[in-house]
């Protein structure tokens, strides 16, 4: 007898597509299952990503209830046992062939994409030590600033916990946080988000500003700047203002810049270990328009950082085409901006360069890259 979790991970896996991906049709139907328990919405959310994560190696022709059955399997064992996969099978059956010309496909790497993803917080300035003591469950990443970034290891759902709701905390991955600590903007400076999407490195960058000096974040969709306002309401976040920008010339204000970030929207490899979904929805015919629209991101924000101001390209992918190559195409394209040489926030003796990228095989957080310029005069 097929179990519900299973039965449930059928029926979400046959309405994922492009248009709705695999995570968002779980968040609309979990909710409407009547007497679901937590344990069997964990149990069907790891059934549907299992399915994706392992649909290399699973057996096309049979029932669906079975693939997720077996995909189920391989991923306990890969738990279990992760040698018993040698390398070569997980460089060919876990990505699309296509990305080896986008990337070189490291076995580590694969191997993190095959792994649970991890939870990391980010606690309010000083709190990290009492929000662990707390919450439970929770491993501090370092120390001194880094003693307020967790992972946190239980089960509990934390959108539910009065800890969150009291703005104690910010769920944002370990890579995510690292921009906003390459930034490292100061008390009084303005900065703009110029992709700001629902404001998590905005958040961010008001924490390591003390709540002083002023952000401006921007968006295409005007949905996401109202998430960002409920949840800087939360946060206690009021250095900041919004307004949508699309990505034009023109600018949602003439305000002159001590630093300008531009996260681009990308393609998202470097998430693939959360939502092994999109490995297969997205194509290398997508790629080449992201970055075209990357491009144009830049180069129109650009003007807004002022002579001796900061200007941070960051994206969630590894791939060329979203990464060294925008980086060449920026430096060709605009004068007047120098490299700047940046180092991983993680790795305080590791060398300096402008193009850094973050992996997840190294602590667990998403597949990142950053470079950055500095303007001259």
């Amino acid at each position: 007898m097929v179990s519900r979790p299973i039965r449930l991970a059928v029926g979400i896996i046959k309405a994922s597509n492009v248009q709705e991906p695999a995570d968002a049709v779980l968040r609309r139907r979990l909710p409407r299952e009547r007497d679901l328990s937590a344990a069997e919405a964990r149990q069907t959310t790891q059934a549907v990503f299992a399915y994706y994560r392992w649909r290399g190696w699973l057996d096309g022709g049979a029932a669906l209830e079975a693939q997720v059955g077996q995909a189920v399997e391989l991923s306990q064992r890969f738990a279990r046992q992760p040698a018993s996969f040698p390398d070569a099978e997980l460089v060919e059956r876990a990505v699309p062939t296509w990305l080896h010309a986008e990337m070189e496909i490291s076995p580590a790497w694969v191997r993190a994409l095959q792994a649970e993803p991890r939870v990391w917080l980010r606690a309010r300035p000083g709190q990290g030590a009492e929000l662990a003591r707390r919450l439970r469950h929770c491993r501090a990443f370092g120390d001194g600033p880094l003693a307020d970034v967790l992972e946190y290891q239980g089960r509990e759902d934390l959108f539910r916990t009065a800890e969150f709701h009291a703005g104690a905390f910010e769920l944002q991955d370990l890579n995510s946080q690292a921009i906003g600590f390459i930034a490292a903007p100061q008390p009084g400076e303005t900065w703009w988000d110029a992709c700001a999407g629902e404001g998590g490195k905005t958040l961010h960058l008001s924490t390591l500003m003390q709540n002083r000096g002023l952000i401006w974040a921007s968006d295409r969709a005007e949905w996401r700047l109202q998430k960002l306002k409920r949840r800087a309401a939360r946060a206690g976040v009021f250095n900041y203002r919004h307004a949508p920008w699309a990505g034009g010339a023109v600018l949602p204000t003439r305000t002159k810049f001590d630093g300008v970030l531009v996260d681009a929207p990308c393609s998202g490899i470097g998430t693939w270990h959360r939502n092994p979904h999109a490995r297969w929805t997205v194509t290398p015919e997508a790629i080449g328009e992201l970055g075209q629209l990357q491009q144009r991101l830049l180069a129109h924000a650009a003007p807004a950082v002022k002579p001796g101001g900061r200007l941070l390209y960051a994206v969630c992918t590894p791939a060329r085409s979203e990464t060294i190559t925008i980086v060449e195409a920026f430096n060709q394209a605009c004068v007047g901006y120098e490299p700047l040489l940046l180092q991983d926030p993680f790795q305080p003796g590791s060398a300096a360069v402008h193009g850094l990228y973050l992996w997840p095989q190294q602590f667990g957080g998403n597949g990142m890259f950053v470079a950055g310029w500095t303007r001259s005069g």
